[in-house]
């Protein structure tokens, strides 16, 4: 890490303040679509630094804008701000004063990372030609707030050219950034199957329709999607996580529900997919004399990178880490992520932003209830948001 790098002496700066804003949201963390005292509190750092916002945006959201002094184009910015429903059993001064609320998955680190970049940008808002929009979005762990911000015009007015987003990973060293080129993360689909057959007493089983044979058969016929009905090249799952069927061991059941879900990385992948899991429902069910429907609940579409921004990303992270902290990621995560709706709106690059410290114990997984950040990754965060907004409107390029 170059140190002496000026955006990163000025995010050194402010580290305590920092270090500060991040225990404190994650002492109280607030879950999706109830980040009230999360949105009041970004608001009133807003205010402190005479940022222009708007809050209650799509619930809880917060947006917020930095103008230039000349015009030009307009920068997004993302940080997630919901938390878990896991019980934070650290031992530390900050551990989440909520039963039951933990900030598992590092938002409490990406609204102050937000908030930094913010003070940094703000300093320098006579050098930017063009906008700089701050998006403090709820709820990306349950509904998915991206979506509803879109539709309440967030990306509007002015129009956004390129968004950022970043995601704290234990999986790397604090002083590294992994980026991803093309797709990043998967889209999700919850999928639903009630069978339908017809009881009758389990010693005269030719008088119905038995609905756990259904679903046994159903359930062998799902497998042969991914293994021979995808093209292997492309990523696809298909994992069913409940069974619900019968009343009586001897009785003939009419009536069996599966809840699963899809993962995939193609648009075209994701649709086919489903057919064929409708299909296989309908038509299985059908021959064995029974009933079969399928209910999808889509849920959120594949995170695809755009090459430009990602090459932004790689520029500004060897400027300010060295070219052998920046680490291409080789395969796509089948997780999901609701900043894909950003970048399906503008040209846009979500990159992960490590985290770990061996040396102080801090090797935990996100969505686990010991899950904490090197906080020297809030200075590192806040500086490559910054330099990745100046790299486009600062006069760099």
């Amino acid at each position: 890490m170059r140190k002496n790098h000026p955006l990163l002496v000025e995010a050194e700066k402010i580290k305590d303040w920092l270090v500060e804003i991040r225990r404190d949201f994650h002492r109280h963390p607030e879950f999706g679509m109830e980040e009230f005292r999360t949105m009041d509190k970004i608001v009133g750092y807003l205010e402190e630094m005479g940022i222009e916002y708007t809050s209650g945006v799509a619930n809880t959201g917060v947006v917020g804008i930095i103008r230039g002094a000349t015009s030009g184009k307009t920068i997004a910015l993302r940080g997630d701000m919901d938390a878990l429903p896991i019980q934070d059993e650290k031992d530390v001064s900050y551990r989440s004063t909520v039963a039951g609320k933990m900030h598992a998955c590092g938002h409490d680190a990406h609204m102050t990372i937000l908030l930094g970049a913010a003070r940094i940008l703000n300093q320098m808002k006579t050098q930017l030609k063009g906008n700089v929009k701050l998006l403090f979005q709820p709820a990306e762990e349950t509904v998915g707030g991206a979506k509803p911000m879109i539709q309440e015009g967030v990306m509007e007015n002015p129009k956004v050219d390129a968004v950022f987003g970043l995601h704290v990973s234990a999986e790397m060293p604090v002083g590294e950034i992994g980026i991803k080129y093309g797709q990043m993360n998967a889209s999700s689909d919850t999928i639903k199957i009630i069978l339908h057959g017809k009881s009758s007493h389990g010693a005269y089983p030719h008088a119905g329709v038995d609905a756990i044979v259904l679903a046994g058969q159903v359930i062998t016929a799902l497998q042969s999607i991914v293994s021979r009905n995808i093209d292997p090249r492309n990523s696809a799952v298909v994992t069913l996580g409940t069974i619900q069927g019968g009343t009586q061991g001897n009785i003939i059941a009419d009536r069996v529900e599966l809840v699963g879900t899809v993962r995939t990385l193609n648009p075209s992948t994701r649709e086919e997919v489903i057919n064929r899991i409708e299909n296989i429902v309908v038509q299985v069910a059908a021959g064995l004399g029974g009933q079969g429907q399928l209910i999808r609940e889509e849920g959120y579409a594949a995170l695809i990178n755009d090459h430009d921004i990602v090459d932004i990303v790689k520029e500004t992270g060897e400027e300010l880490l060295g070219k052998e902290n920046v680490i291409s990621i080789e395969e796509p995560s089948l997780g999901v992520e609701d900043f894909a709706y950003f970048a399906q709106e503008a040209p846009g690059a979500f990159y992960r932003l490590g985290c770990r410290n061996e040396e102080k114990g801090i090797i935990h997984d996100a969505h686990y209830c010991l899950f904490d950040i090197d906080e020297d990754c809030l200075v590192i965060g806040a500086a490559m948001q910054a330099n990745n907004v100046l790299a486009m409107i600062g006069g760099k390029k």
